[in-house]
């Protein structure tokens, strides 16, 4: 209870008993006139309730000024001491309310205002038996003068009579205020303890929302007890949304895993990974442990810690990518000297009989099938070394705008293109600078851009674009083809960079590999998005300030050769 409340209680208090005394006294003036001074005690009374207003006033300025409430005390102690003096001194009855007025005190203001009240009630009521027993009555006003009983108590008994009051009133004084100060201590180490437990559990509840985990408990039947903030982030459930609701609802838990988590014993784990889908239409990979727990007062729930991985299992695949990545190239590095050769000794050799010899027509047909399957053989064995022999690159300074340009008008004039498509440029008025290798740049936009084209077997816009974009303090080149053909599968985007994995027809499926292993060179990411049935962009983004390493330098015929 605040200190303005409890003078509040003391004003209350102060009106309910003068509203008593008040009440007492008519009765007793009506019933048994005389027996009192009735003007004196009523004027008391009106004045008490007088100042009870003032004190109502003065309310909002008791936590600022708190002498205020002695000045309180002070003033009701005279008061007190008056209406003993007017009700008969030392036989009076009303002699309790000065241990009134201390407990007051000490609720007020603890032990030293108790002792202070004490100690003014003591002085005012030797006043009062000082003016009884001697002539001092006729010096007060005549307002105040009032009838000393015919037969005054002897001196022996009030001598023991003034001896028990005072004494009961420090001892009240003593045990009340004791009793108050260590009721304020008590409250002090209550609050100390609250503030200690509110900071404790504000600690817990900004570490649990702290966690990179999603955290969150169930009941025995499954419904959700708490949601941290991470698992909120995580699956774009409010806490106040989670709260209450199966968890198997909540977090799209399987049938069967749900089953599973009911079955779990106080011992024992659960440990899955399941797709989640966002409210927004995003897919995610959960990889959720779910354990069963112990609650206060022993009743049992489950523990649910769950984290985002869909990052990290993209990252494994590309990790499982990048290995059978590099097992190809040093496959390829090896058999593209093995089978070189022959291949040409054997192109050269039907070169020279198909020239020497005289051949029918079917001889003829059959000598071009076989220098046709030499020739695309040999431009696989370029892909090849293209892929798996990083070498120097040629840097220099060009305007990739101009390369986009260039690439376009290659494409618009290449057997690939038919009427039905449209290859457009969207670049910069100005030039686009970067470093780099002008032929491997032309490369990445030329496998992306065929690609692109025989995705749209019915024709279709083939859109080429290049810009600049910043992200923090990493500036970044950023080159992309966008075709307007038949998408690609969600569950296929993470392979589409492996070689061999070609869906076109005499495709060699080392096309968006040579590509990505040139992006992989200058330490940039390459960014697919698709959908089914209304087409694929891809998003070259290679930071400006490029580390290179090693790539391979390819000639034009490579690039056309490479497209997969």
């Amino acid at each position: 209870m605040n200190f303005r409340h409890r003078v509040s209680t003391l004003i209350a208090v102060r009106v309910v008993v003068c509203t008593l005394l008040f009440g007492s006294a008519l009765l007793v003036a009506l019933n048994r006139p005389g027996t009192f001074p009735v003007d004196q005690i009523f004027f008391l009374i009106g004045l008490t309730y007088t100042l009870s207003v003032v004190y109502f006033a003065t309310l909002q300025f008791v936590d600022r000024w708190p002498w205020l409430v002695d000045a309180q005390l002070g003033i009701d102690t005279f008061l007190v001491s008056a209406f003993i003096h007017v009700t008969g001194g030392i036989p009076s009855a009303f002699s309790s309310l000065y241990l009134l007025l201390i407990i007051a005190a000490s609720m007020m203001r603890f032990r030293r205002a108790a002792l202070q009240v004490a100690t003014l009630s003591a002085v005012l009521y030797l006043g009062i038996v000082a003016v009884q027993f001697t002539d001092a009555m006729q010096q007060l006003p005549a307002f105040w003068q009032v009838q000393v009983p015919a037969q005054l108590p002897t001196l022996r008994f009030t001598q023991y009579t003034v001896s028990v009051n005072l004494f009961g009133f420090f001892a009240v004084a003593l045990l009340s205020g004791s009793l108050a100060d260590r009721l304020r201590s008590a409250g002090e180490r209550l609050k100390d303890a609250s503030n200690e437990i509110e900071d404790l559990r504000a600690f817990n509840e900004y570490v649990i929302d702290s966690l990179l985990s999603g955290l969150a408990t169930a009941d025995t039947d499954c419904r959700l007890l708490t949601f941290n903030r991470t698992a909120s982030l995580i699956t774009g459930i409010s806490t106040e949304n989670a709260v209450g609701r199966d968890v198997g609802a909540v977090l799209q838990l399987p049938p069967d895993v749900r089953a599973r988590v009911g079955a779990l014993q106080e011992t024992r784990s659960l440990r899955i990974d399941f797709e989640y889908q966002t409210q927004d239409r995003r897919r995610l990979e959960i990889g959720l442990t779910a354990s069963a727990v112990v609650f206060p007062h022993g009743r049992h729930g489950f523990l649910f810690t769950f984290q985002d991985v869909t990052d990290v299992k993209r990252l494994e695949r590309h990790a499982r990518l990048q290995q059978r990545l590099a097992a190809v190239g040093e496959m390829a590095a090896g058999i593209a000297h093995e089978i070189r050769n022959p291949l040409a000794s054997m192109s050269g050799s039907i070169q020279v009989l198909r020239q020497e010899l005289t051949l029918n027509d079917d001889q003829a047909q059959l000598m071009e099938i076989v220098l046709r399957e030499s020739e695309r053989l040999n431009d696989t064995i370029h892909s090849f070394l293209a892929y798996a022999r990083p070498q120097r690159f040629a840097v220099s300074r060009l305007d990739v705008a101009k390369v986009v340009q260039d690439t376009a008008l290659l494409l618009r004039n290449s057997a690939g293109v038919r009427d039905d498509h449209e290859v457009a440029v969207d670049v910069p008025q100005g030039p686009v600078w970067y470093e780099a290798d002008e032929n491997q740049i032309r490369q990445i936009l030329w496998n992306l851009a065929t690609n692109g084209l025989r995705a749209m077997p019915n024709g279709g816009r083939l859109l080429l674009s290049v810009s600049t974009e910043r992200t923090g303090a990493q500036q970044a080149l950023v080159v992309s083809v966008q075709d307007r053909g038949c998408g690609i599968p969600a569950d296929e985007i993470d392979g589409i960079f492996e070689p061999f994995r070609s869906s076109f027809e005499k495709g060699t499926g080392l096309g968006l590999a040579i590509v990505h292993r040139i992006v992989t060179d200058y330490n940039g990411v390459i960014q697919v998005s698709s959908a089914l049935g209304a087409g694929t962009t891809v998003r070259v983004r290679l930071p400006i300030r490029a580390s290179t390493g090693g790539a391979v330098t390819t000639t034009e015929s490579q690039v056309r050769s490479a497209a997969r």
